[in-house]
Formats: C-alpha cells, sequence, structure tokens
C-alpha cells in the first residue's frame, strides 16, 4: 500500500490576481480559516507519536439490525456483484439501485455504506444501463452522518475526502490524518492500513506491524498480502504462504494470483523452496484452483472462502477431489443479522 497523493493550496497571489478586493478578500480568507480548522473531534497524528491500539471495527457498529430490510440489502449486492459492470443491463441496476435506497432510508448502515459508494462511482458504466449519476456532496453528506454516529468507515471516507478534495470539501491534508488517526483508533482496517504506511515512511518497523498486524487479525485480506510479501522477502516461505492462504479465505484476489503462481508450472524458482521442510514444487492442479478463485474473485470480491483448507490445503497435503470453488466458500452465517 502507497500514502496517497497530496493537492497543493492555491496562493495567496493567485487570490490577488483575480482582482479581489481587500476586504472582501479578508472575508473570504477567514472563511477559508473557519473550513480548514481541524474539527474539535479529532487530532493532528504524528508519524513519531502514539501507536493506536488495536480497535475493532465491529465494536463500533450497531449490534441488532432488521432482519428484513438486511436481506433486502444483501440479495441487492450479491445481485450486483454477479457481473462486470458493463455486462447488468439497465433494469438490473434499477432494481439494485432501488433495493439498496430502500435498505438505507431504513436505516442500514451497510446500505448507507454501499449508497455512498455508488454516489462517489456512479452505477452504470454505460449510456444503455447509467441509473446513478455521480453525486459527490450526497457521497460525503452520508460519510458525515457515518462520522455524527461514531462508525469508524465514516472517518476514514471523511479522511479520503479530505485528502483528495471532492464534493464540498477542499483538500486538507492535516485534516485528512486527523479522520485517519481517529478512524484507526475505532478499529477501520483501511484507516490501520494507512498508518501502517505512515509509519513505514517514517521508519518504525515496530509501529508498522502493529498496524498491519491490527487490520489482518480483522479479516482485512491487504494486510495479509502485505504481510506474505514482507515474510516471502525476508526468506520465511513457511510464514508467506499461510498468510497468503489466509488471505485467500478472506477475499484477497491478489493473494490468490500470487498462490496461483508460485504453485504454477512455470514456476521453476518454486522447487528451490520448501514448506515446513517439505519441496514447494510446481502443482499445475493446485495452481489452476487458486486460479478458479482467483477469477472469481475479480467480479466479486465479497466472497469468503473459510472452508478453504478442506478443499485446497497447502503442502504437503494432498489435494482432495475439486468440486468447485462452492464448496470452499464460508456458509451463511446463522440467527440475526449483525454487524
Amino acid at each position: 500500500m502507497t500514502l496517497l497523493h497530496r493537492k497543493s493550496w492555491r496562493s495567496l497571489s493567485l487570490a490577488i490576481m483575480a482582482g479581489i478586493a481587500l476586504f472582501g478578500f479578508a472575508v473570504q480568507m477567514e472563511e477559508h480559516h473557519t473550513m480548514h480548522t481541524m474539527p474539535g473531534f479529532l487530532e493532528p497524528f504524528d508519524a513519531k507519536g502514539d501507536v493506536p491500539k488495536c480497535a475493532r471495527w465491529k465494536e463500533h457498529m450497531p449490534e441488532k439490525r432488521d432482519p428484513e430490510v438486511y436481506r433486502i440489502y444483501m440479495e441487492a449486492r450479491k445481485r450486483w456483484r454477479t457481473k462486470i459492470a458493463w455486462e447488468f443491463t439497465r433494469e438490473e441496476l434499477l432494481s439494485i439501485s432501488a433495493d439498496v435506497q430502500f435498505a438505507a432510508s431504513k436505516g442500514d448502515w451497510g446500505a448507507k455504506a454501499l449508497l455512498a459508494h455508488f454516489y462517489l462511482q456512479g452505477l452504470g458504466p454505460l449510456p444503455t444501463n447509467n441509473v446513478l449519476q455521480k453525486d459527490l456532496n450526497k457521497a460525503v453528506e452520508i460519510q458525515r452522518e457515518a462520522v455524527a454516529n461514531g462508525q469508524p468507515w465514516g472517518y476514514y471516507d471523511l479522511g479520503v475526502a479530505y485528502e483528495y478534495g471532492y464534493g464540498d470539501i477542499e483538500p486538507d491534508e492535516k485534516i485528512a490524518w486527523g479522520y485517519y488517526l481517529k478512524a484507526a483508533k475505532l478499529g477501520s482496517p483501511d484507516a490501520q492500513m494507512a498508518l501502517a504506511a505512515a509509519y513505514r515512511k517514517a521508519e518504525r518497523p515496530e509501529a508498522e506491524l502493529a498496524m498491519f498486524q491490527c487490520a489482518y487479525a480483522q479479516g482485512h485480506a491487504a494486510a495479509a498480502e502485505i504481510l506474505a510479501i514482507d515474510a516471502e522477502g525476508m526468506g520465511r516461505l513457511t510464514d508467506s504462504l499461510r498468510l497468503y492462504q489466509d488471505g485467500v479465505k478472506l477475499g484477497g484476489k491478489n493473494c490468490a494470483a500470487s498462490l496461483y503462481l508460485i504453485f504454477g508450472k512455470d514456476k521453476s524458482s518454486a522447487k528451490d523452496n520448501s514448506l515446513d521442510g517439505h519441496p514447494v514444487t510446481a502443482d499445475p492442479e493446485r495452481s489452476r484452483r487458486y486460479e478458479e478463485i482467483m477469477n472469481a474473485l475479480a467480479i466479486n470480491p465479497d466472497l469468503k472462502f473459510g472452508r478453504l483448507d478442506k478443499v485446497l490445503p497447502l503442502p504437503p497435503a494432498a489435494l482432495p477431489e475439486w468440486h468447485g470453488i462452492e464448496a470452499a466458500l464460508t456458509p451463511e452465517p446463522e440467527g440475526p443479522p449483525t454487524y
């Protein structure tokens, strides 16, 4: 993961060149100052300061969800994940949009987060299937509502808004990192990943590792991938392969791609490695199964493979008979829906 690019402020000389009167300019600068004052509920982030404790985002979400509203939202989300965006018909996307907006209006925060995503990206990339135009202000409105309700993802998403400057928000790096810090303290894995990258830049490997491990412990596939890459670079193949495997379980397409390559028939270097003392050699069938999972995740990154070790274990375990990726999927949870 890399740090996001920063945008620069307009200079004072440009304002003067625009012919702004002295009084009007003073008023404008006062408004500008007010707009970019650090909110009182945030604190500045210091990459050399204290490292946040490992928090869990689920602890800050509502414990209960309306079962019927949740069902409508999840079915719409699953339909949205069945195809590549341009493959949908207008009617299909109209149905998905209507159900997500309904669930969001009934207070389901998963639906609200997805609706904010739709407003950021639009829904339907083609003239023939576009059903929802980008509306960055509406996305920011939902993010602010999430922040008002103390939800980690809202803090992180507003941090991104301040990082890039969109909607009615102008870019402000200090405020952006204030939001990232708050989000990380509330358990946002994405924010923890951002802080880890900042600690890496500040040459604080222990702090960096703490944030990566915290995100990984919460089921963040990208964190598993980075930890796997680091382990591989340090020659710890056993740890690396197990982290890649965990990343696949968590829905990490890149982790599946890595294992597809490692066990691929053209990966001659695999013959020189070992896993717990057992040689890791090219294994076309094992590689093909990871490729199948990788392709499925390219369409639906929501998939989780909690049964992976039973149907696609790491060597030296022998491969059982393959019945497709469905046998590796995590079963639907029982009981009332929660976060």
